[in-house]
């Protein structure tokens, strides 16, 4: 399991005086990266590959409130993974200073390719990396139906 620490700050804050739910995303997001570049997955890399992760949704769920003063620690697993690499599934759990977990979020995305700008598998040296870290209990190898398992699809456009 992957873990960062986070300070709770001022911005973080919403109109309740509690974390934002943007400020859940923020640190989901900065946890993502941090995982990522620490995979060797950092901007030098991403843009020799001309690739760039993206989030097909982000559920969460909220347990208990997180108050400024005290820290909170964010987890990273790696709960999915399709063959090539083109689909992850994240799950992230946010603890508070005492390790009760006050939050859960489950993600999936895919890798994009910057110059075709369609889904993208990943090349053998980055699909290694993945391969390589601990997977948690309940790992699955993704297909492309698993990204479809919620049916969401747009609704007509409007007339403008």
């Amino acid at each position: 399991m992957y873990l960062k620490d986070f300070e709770v700050r001022w911005s973080d804050i919403d109109a309740n005086r509690h974390l934002a739910n943007s400020a859940y995303i923020n640190f989901m997001s900065h946890t993502r990266m941090s995982f990522l570049w620490e995979l060797g997955f950092n901007h030098k890399t991403m843009a020799e590959n001309q690739i760039g992760p993206v989030v097909f949704y982000e559920h969460m769920y909220y347990f208990k409130e997180v108050f400024p003063g005290k820290p909170i620690k964010v987890s990273l697993e790696v709960t999915g993974l399709s063959e090539d690499g083109k689909f992850f599934e994240f799950h992230h759990n946010f603890y508070d200073s005492n390790g009760k977990n006050v939050a859960h979020c489950e993600m999936m995305g895919a890798w994009i390719s910057l110059k075709t700008r369609s889904l993208i598998g990943l090349n053998d040296n980055m699909l290694a990396a993945f391969n390589s870290i601990d997977k948690p209990e309940g790992f699955k190898v993704l297909t492309k139906e698993d990204t479809r398992r919620f049916a969401k699809a747009p609704q007509k456009d409007l007339s403008i």
